[in-house]
C-alpha cells in the first residue's frame, strides 16, 4: 500500500464532513458562471449561511488548499482547486451511503 498522511488526508475529510463547508463546496461545483468563480456574496445569496460564516468556512477549505481564490476589484471569488476530483469523491460517497443504506434495510 502507498504512503498516506493520514493525518492530512484525514483533515480533508474532516473539511468536507461539515454541512457548511459541503454545502459550500458542492455550490462552487455546481456554478454555472463561466469563469467558475463565486464571491462569498454571491454564495450567500444561494445558500442560508451568513457571509461571516461562510468566510470562515472557505478559509478552512482555503488551507486544505481544496479552493483558492482571485481577486476581483475588492472581492474575493472562489473556485474548486480540482473540480473533476471532488466530483468524483461525491458520487462515490453517494453510492456507499446508497449501498451502506441498502445494506441495513436487507439485513
Amino acid at each position: 500500500m502507498e504512503y498516506y498522511n493520514y493525518k492530512e488526508m484525514s483533515q480533508f475529510f474532516k473539511a468536507l464532513a461539515h454541512p457548511a463547508r459541503l454545502m459550500i463546496v458542492c455550490e462552487l461545483l455546481n456554478n454555472k458562471l463561466p469563469n467558475k468563480k463565486e464571491c462569498v456574496s454571491d454564495i450567500e445569496g444561494n445558500l442560508n449561511l451568513k457571509q461571516s460564516n461562510i468566510s470562515q468556512h472557505l478559509n478552512i477549505l482555503r488551507f486544505l488548499n481544496i479552493v483558492d481564490f482571485k481577486q476581483d476589484w475588492n472581492r474575493n471569488c472562489y473556485f474548486l482547486k480540482n473540480p473533476k476530483l471532488i466530483s468524483s469523491l461525491l458520487v462515490l460517497a453517494g453510492k456507499l451511503m446508497y449501498q451502506t443504506r441498502e445494506d441495513r434495510i436487507e439485513s
